[in-house]
């Protein structure tokens, strides 16, 4: 499945690997493993509820998840991956 980053998880992203070299290597790995395999068990896939009732969310390390959805492509109907924002657990929840 192909990766869509949206505007949110752009910025969520720079923000939180600006100082931070190692947990970018840690997010690019594991989006890597969602590209593969959305429901890798290492990657601790599980649907929200809620206001986020639309949306998935995956495992980084310890404190740090990205939220996604599964969408289709515009144009093509492809269903893609779509990610919206990445944080600690009290961030994006």
């Amino acid at each position: 499945m192909k990766l869509s980053w949206d505007a949110s998880f752009r910025r969520a992203f720079k923000q939180h690997t600006r100082y931070k070299p190692a947990l970018q290597e840690k997010i690019f790995l594991t989006l890597e493993k969602l590209e593969v395999d959305p429901f890798q068990p290492s990657l601790r896939t599980h649907k929200l509820s809620g206001q986020l009732h639309k949306y998935w969310a995956c495992w980084v390390e310890y404190d740090c998840r990205i939220i996604f959805a599964f969408t289709n492509h515009p144009e093509t109907g492809e269903e893609i991956i779509s990610l919206v924002d990445l944080g600690s657990h009290d961030e994006v929840y």
